[in-house]
């Protein structure tokens, strides 16, 4: 696997992890324990996904994962 290929599911998780965390901080406490469940069990996924099992998953992977996840959020 290319050093900064990801898995479609991985990167989907980032992804929906920054859009989650931006619900959380734009919206009331309406939602907020639903939203803060959603960020523990994306925080979840993410960490315990087999890629950082490969050589591939480095430190320096994590950061560019966070990168392109929070890149995708934006307009």
């Amino acid at each position: 696997m290319d050093r900064n290929t990801f898995p479609p599911d991985l990167l989907e998780a980032q992804t929906a992890w920054y859009v989650t965390y931006g619900r959380l901080a734009a919206e009331a406490a309406d939602g907020a324990a639903a939203h803060r469940r959603q960020l523990l069990h994306l925080s979840r996924l993410i960490a315990a996904h087999p890629y950082w099992q490969t050589s591939a998953g480095t430190p320096a992977a994590r950061v560019a994962l966070k990168e392109l996840g929070r890149n995708r959020t934006r307009p």
